[in-house]
């Protein structure tokens, strides 16, 4: 089955036409909003060099499951 998502708001404009993959694998400062200086202070606190570290980090996975979990109390 065939996806298809417009991140161009949610991206970088120079990571917009990435694949998946690619994308994954760029610093998170492809994420619009994530600067250059934020990025340092995640890969120096957490070890995140990119979008898939961010993804995956154990601490962010946990904050938004609570979130997700508030929600569903609601």
């Amino acid at each position: 089955m065939a996806v298809s998502l417009d991140l161009d708001k949610q991206l970088d404009k120079a990571y917009e036409e990435l694949g998946l993959t690619a994308l994954l694998d760029a610093p998170v400062d492809a994420l619009a909003g994530v600067s250059t200086g934020d990025a340092e202070k995640l890969a120096a606190a957490f070890g995140i060099k990119t979008v898939r570290d961010l993804g995956t980090s154990k601490q962010f996975k946990l904050a938004a499951a609570l979130v997700a979990l508030e929600q569903a109390t609601k």
